[in-house]
């Protein structure tokens, strides 16, 4: 109840981690060894199976979880909570990388497909939703009698849910008709697993069996194989996965594995960044790396503005207003304006003209050019 502990293959006790108080959720990350973690007090930690430390530890600040689910594709892990939102955690990042709000009460499961392009969530209010993670919207919506409490998904695409006492088997949820177009709308389950109504099996857990159309249920009154043609991937990896190697093949296998492991660093949305080219300069990466140092443009753009800074009628703006002359600016007073100076011209012009013709030859010249007052 309050700490986690290890067992090995024979029920041995080889480890207590006394830094996981009261976990609710629990789930391994196979590429990168890592066991992660989330107590009912909030905090998500990261430790790395292979040498026994902490890798990285973050306050979700929402309270206990609700769901636990670990995207396959990226290796994020989806967090349900209580306020009907599920966001998405990396080792690297102190903050979730996206909220998403998926229910309108609390979230009572979630589960990401095979490919990462897909999650379902379950929430108190009767709502099982899909939702397309690369575009983040929700894609269909369906009722359920009574709240999914545990979502998982095959290696086929087939999604087992429970839903009270009974166990539904939904096909073709994530299967679309092109690359671009969406998933249609399932109209109904693919099988559903009702126990008799003497029995009290009220399931609460579920596993589908790696490479095997067999589902197992856990229930309060022990445990039940259910088979499911279509559910299993026939056509496994050899490079990836051997189900039938032997004790030999599986302890080089893990050898290989911790050779090959995977540091937390390459945990993000987009895992497709291994591998590019960094354009960037060395003077760049040398800053990126220490933390401490200046940024030097910025130093520059701020010594350019105090430099260039201006008060009253020597200002930026007043400089290129001056410069420029408004010329290009055409509106309703500007308009205005101009046709009052206009005709207070022809009005001066017409009295001056009027006085020469007064006057005379000899003393029109002498007529000023101002107005009277």
């Amino acid at each position: 109840k309050k700490h986690t502990y290890i067992y090995d293959s024979a029920g041995v006790e080889i480890h207590v981690l006394r830094k996981y108080v009261e976990t609710s959720h629990l789930t391994f990350l196979p590429y990168h060894f890592l066991l992660a973690g989330i107590e009912n007090s909030g905090f998500l930690r990261y430790t790395d199976t292979s040498t026994g430390k902490i890798v990285a530890e973050h306050p979700t600040r929402k309270g206990a979880p609700t769901a636990l689910a670990q995207n396959p594709y990226n290796a994020i892990l989806h967090v349900g909570h209580q306020n009907g939102t599920v966001s998405l955690w990396s080792p690297n990042s102190t903050e979730a990388l996206i909220k998403i709000a998926a229910n309108a009460g609390p979230v009572r499961s979630c589960a990401v497909d095979r490919s990462g392009n897909y999650m379902l969530t379950g929430g108190s209010d009767c709502r099982l939703k899909l939702w397309d993670l690369r575009a983040l919207r929700e894609v269909h919506s369906y009722t359920t009698r009574q709240p999914a409490t545990n979502i998982q998904i095959s290696d086929r695409g087939l999604a087992a849910i429970t839903t009270g006492n009974a166990v539904t088997m939904w096909k073709d949820l994530f299967t679309s008709s092109g690359p671009g177009s969406t998933p249609a709308k399932v109209k109904m389950p693919y099988l559903v697993h009702q126990p008799s109504s003497g029995t009290k099996e009220q399931p609460h857990s579920l596993a589908w069996c790696p490479h095997e159309d067999i589902l197992g249920v856990g229930h309060a009154s022990g445990f039940t194989s259910l088979i499911v043609p279509g559910a299993g991937e026939p056509n496994y990896d050899a490079l990836e996965v051997k189900p039938y190697e032997t004790q030999k093949q599986r302890q080089e296998n893990e050898v290989k594995n911790l050779l090959n492991k995977l540091q937390p660093e390459t945990i993000a949305l987009d895992p497709n960044f291994i591998g590019n080219l960094d354009i960037r300069s060395a003077e760049e990466r040398a800053r990126a790396k220490d933390l401490d140092a200046p940024d030097r443009e910025k130093e520059k753009l701020k010594m350019l503005k105090e430099r260039n800074r201006g008060r009253g009628n020597n200002s930026a703006l007043r400089r290129h207003i001056r410069k420029k002359g408004g010329k290009n600016i055409i509106d309703e007073k500007r308009v205005e304006l101009e046709r009052i100076q206009h005709e207070k011209a022809e009005r001066v012009r017409e009295r001056k003209e009027g006085e020469k013709m007064e006057l005379g030859p000899a003393l029109g010249r002498f007529v000023s050019g101002g107005t009277r007052s």
